[in-house]
Formats: structure tokens, sequence, C-alpha cells
């Protein structure tokens, strides 16, 4: 749990002329650990059904239900959520798979 994120949400507003703009609401701040995508046998295993390139593992906040809706900010990176699961079904832990977003597409 040493990385900073961000849990945030997409909002889009309209200004008086009905132009849409979206800004992210960020919903909560925490500790993180983050694992990029690379060739151990837990990512071979998950690549066949993933296009994720982060995993992030955080404590579960009751207050908030994270969802794929939602995105991750960590730093100046930006992060799709892919899936969320909730660590050996015991109500500490999420494990959230990310996709990084990059400007190109």
């Amino acid at each position: 749990m040493n990385t900073l994120i961000s849990i945030a949400r997409e909002v889009v507003t309209k200004d008086a002329e009905g132009f849409a703009t979206k800004t992210d609401q960020v919903l909560i701040s925490a500790f993180a650990y983050r694992e990029g995508r690379h060739g151990s046998q837990k990512w071979v295993n998950r690549a066949a059904f993933s296009e994720a390139t982060d995993l992030f593992r955080v404590r579960i906040i009751p207050t908030l239900n994270v969802t794929t809706a939602h995105v991750i900010l960590c730093g100046d990176d930006r992060f799709e959520i892919t899936s969320v699961e909730d660590v050996k079904g015991r109500g500490m832990y999420l494990e959230v798979l990310a996709k990084k977003v990059t400007p190109d597409g």
C-alpha cells in the first residue's frame, strides 16, 4: 500500500450554451498496492480474459461501492476499471484490474 490513488467518476455538465464538459469527481483518495502487467504466472492466466494493464489492491471503503463505471487516477495516469473483486470474499481488500487510458486511444 504505497501508491496514492483516487477513485473518481466522470460527471458530464452542460453550460448555458449547451456544450457538454466531462470532469472527474474524486470520490475518495487512498493508498493502494499497484502492480504493472508483466510475465508472471498470475498475469499469464489473466491475459486470456482481460485487457488490463495494471492491478490495484486497496482496502474496502464501507461507504463506497467501486464499480466499472469508476476510474482510477494515479499520478498523471488515468485507468478505466475493467473488473472489481473482493479478495477471498473476506470484505477487507478489493482487487481492481484496470486499463491505462492513453491520449491516442
